[in-house]
């Protein structure tokens, strides 16, 4: 499993599309934060990275999937699949390898974010003057919600072979988890049942881990997003090594 795991963390940087990820993650998200004027922390007059935490989610949205989107495609494609599968490896472990290493991924997207947090730390009148408990909530919302479009990107990449079919489906699913469910609850003919509904919504359970309280409920949901992809993963990985 460890192998695996190596080989998808080396493959992933050893390719120049890593640091184009990277580098448009934090650029895009730099220029909502610093530069454009209707987003621009330097002209809200307070210290606040609500702009940084509502924006984030909908770049990570798109480049999620673009980092998972060759994981299994590529190796179905180049037919090593089977021959990992030869190894003292099971189709669950090399779920995880993958999964994992695509968490870490973008774990390792955040973490230069953390800069930002500093920076409007330093610029509050007093210096200090965050909710960090905010702030801490809502990295958390992150790195899960991270970790759900990396599942859901992994079983589109499990689907076909082609990577750009990969990513078309990955950020499909992953728009229609984020904003899709909420949207839909939002028509008039539900009633009663769109509270229910709308908790679904991954925007949901993400903005209420972003008011600083982190509730074991959001928390298990969002890990159960996850394990319901990966399950659907497993599953495709079974039918294409048949």
């Amino acid at each position: 499993m460890l192998p695996v795991f190596r080989k998808e963390i080396n493959g992933f940087f050893s390719s120049p599309v890593a640091y184009v990820i990277m580098v448009v993650f934090l650029t895009a998200v730099g220029l909502m934060l610093w530069v454009f004027p209707d987003t621009s922390l330097l002209d809200y007059g307070y210290a606040d990275l609500g702009v940084f935490f509502n924006l984030t989610p909908y770049v990570m949205l798109f480049l999620i999937p673009a980092i998972t989107m060759r994981s299994i495609a590529e190796e179905v494609r180049a037919g090593t699949i089977e021959w990992l599968l030869t190894k003292p490896l099971t189709r669950w472990q090399l779920v995880l390898a993958k999964f994992g290493a695509n968490w870490l991924v973008v774990v390792l997207l955040l973490l230069p974010t953390l800069l930002y947090y500093y920076s409007v730390y330093q610029l509050g009148n007093p210096v200090g003057n965050l909710d960090s408990a905010s702030v801490f909530g809502s990295y958390v919302g992150l790195l899960l919600l991270g970790g759900v479009f990396v599942a859901v990107g992994l079983f589109a990449s499990s689907i076909n072979e082609n990577q750009v079919v990969a990513f078309v489906v990955g950020v499909f699913l992953c728009f229609l988890l984020y904003v899709g469910i909420s949207s839909v609850a939002d028509l008039s003919f539900w009633g009663t049942l769109s509270y229910p509904l709308t908790w679904l919504a991954l925007d949901e359970q993400y903005q209420a881990l972003g008011r600083g309280l982190i509730d074991s409920r959001n928390v298990i949901y969002l890990l159960s997003v996850i394990t319901v992809f990966l399950v659907l993963t497993e599953w495709r990985m079974t039918a294409l090594t048949r």
